[in-house]
């Protein structure tokens, strides 16, 4: 077999959808005659756990870890929880922060660059250098966000004869949360420079989007190939659904993903329709913005609002197929349009309607159209949205409420392996 050396923060027993994607191309490799090598943090800050991710991991992979140091614990003196969350990527809104919350932002956006793991490169750049000299391995594939984790492959690129592979989860400099890290103008040139770099050193890039292939192809000459997140449930199994028309969320709210369109056009239907404001309930699971909890609230719907916090993948699997509408939320604007959340693929495979929201030509929209699994909306399009949310409940009424999704086996796990293990043996 090929081996291969694969470098990741992400690793269980960490939680939420940037573990996911390398923990199931590692159980497949092998089917591809590819034998993975994995390297992760030995004491890494995860803001998510999910111990159940550790069962999934193939015994007998070799599996090397070296310690980080993560600034996140000398951050938490001047206020833990601010720590904790912007560490899950939850930032306030711009005139909702206060002085803690921005002395923060300031910090981790200028004096952390590319990230907070930038402390873990030129160790691990020591320390891999070592280990590949003694081994016959001459294929490595960094993956990032964090991007200091390809920072890691730069070095090794340029110290070693090997073959570097770059996969993109999300965006770097074009992505949503960058204008609000408060960048200099020296952070901001310092991040497009780093960028480059990467994109123009290593072999081939890996993006999961298609929108982000293309703002890559304007940066670059080297070959990208888009492999998106998938899922890895089986298609044929059923299961009971909820009494209720739930609408169900599962992954992070946040402020910017907060459609407060949707929540409006769910209070007035609640207000015109008797039976469905006593069916209808909405289910939040994960990390939700305290903006977006007081926006539903502001419109009426405490009362029909399930907030279930965070749950396992397990948990978050079955509620997805008992729900009878799953909401996928984007931020709008022209930055986000390239992201396709992980939780999307697992929404197809749960085999319920998807109710989307989010950006002119969305990435996420032209899946869904694909798949017939379901309908998008820009943020302006009050009317349609109303129509079928009715139309839906109308159906659940009836109990024909199904998704007619085709054409998603492409997006199972072991596939999309497969697309990975023909780049690896180029």
């Amino acid at each position: 077999m090929k081996k291969v050396l694969i470098i990741t923060y992400y690793w269980p027993p960490a939680g939420g959808p940037g573990v996911q994607r390398w923990l199931k191309f590692v159980k497949y490799l092998r089917g591809f005659e590819v034998e993975p090598v994995v390297y992760i943090p030995e004491n890494p800050n995860y803001p998510l756990i999910d111990k159940s991710f550790i069962t999934e991991v193939p015994k007998d992979i070799e599996i090397i870890r070296q310690p980080i140091f993560e600034p996140y614990k000398f951050a938490a003196v001047l206020s833990k929880k601010n720590t904790k969350t912007i560490s899950s990527g939850i930032i306030k809104q711009k005139e909702k922060q206060n002085f803690i919350q921005k002395l923060m932002l300031f910090i981790r956006g200028n004096f952390f660059i590319p990230d907070a793991r930038k402390f873990w490169i030129q160790p691990s750049v020591k320390f891999l250098k070592s280990y590949l000299e003694k081994t016959n391995i001459d294929t490595i594939i960094t993956t990032g966000p964090p991007h200091s984790l390809h920072l890691i492959g730069l070095g090794l690129k340029r110290q070693l004869h090997l073959r570097w592979i770059a996969d993109f989860r999300d965006p770097w400099t074009q992505i949503g949360y960058q204008k609000q890290l408060k960048l200099t103008k020296y952070s901001a040139k310092k991040h497009q420079s780093l960028e480059k770099q990467v994109l123009n050193t290593a072999d081939q890039i890996i993006t999961t989007s298609f929108t982000t292939k293309k703002e890559f192809a304007l940066k670059t000459t080297k070959p990208i190939e888009v492999i998106t997140n998938g899922f890895d449930s089986e298609l044929n199994t059923e299961s009971k659904l909820d009494g209720i028309f739930s609408i169900s969320h599962i992954g992070s709210l946040l402020s910017g993903r907060n459609p407060e369109l949707l929540w409006k056009v769910l209070a007035e239907i609640s207000k015109e329709n008797e039976n469905f404001c006593r069916d209808f309930k909405l289910k939040l699971y994960g990390a939700v913005s305290d903006d977006v909890v007081q926006s539903i609230k502001n419109a009426g719907l405490e009362n029909e609002l399930i907030f279930g916090g965070y749950i396992s993948h397990k948990e978050a699997i079955a509620v997805q197929k008992k729900s009878q509408l799953l909401l996928l939320i984007e931020i709008d604007s022209e930055e986000t349009k390239g992201i396709i959340a992980g939780k999307l693929f697992e929404y197809l495979a749960s085999k319920r309607p998807i109710l989307a929201i989010g950006p002119r030509t969305w990435d996420v929209a032209k899946i869904i159209e694909e798949t017939h699994s379901g309908k998008s909306f820009l943020y302006n399009q009050e009317v349609a949205l109303k129509e079928y949310i009715l139309n839906s409940y109308q159906k659940y009424r009836e109990n024909k409420l199904l998704s007619d999704s085709k054409n998603i086996e492409d997006y199972h796990r072991k596939n999309l392996t497969k697309q990975l293990a023909k780049l690896i043996g180029k």
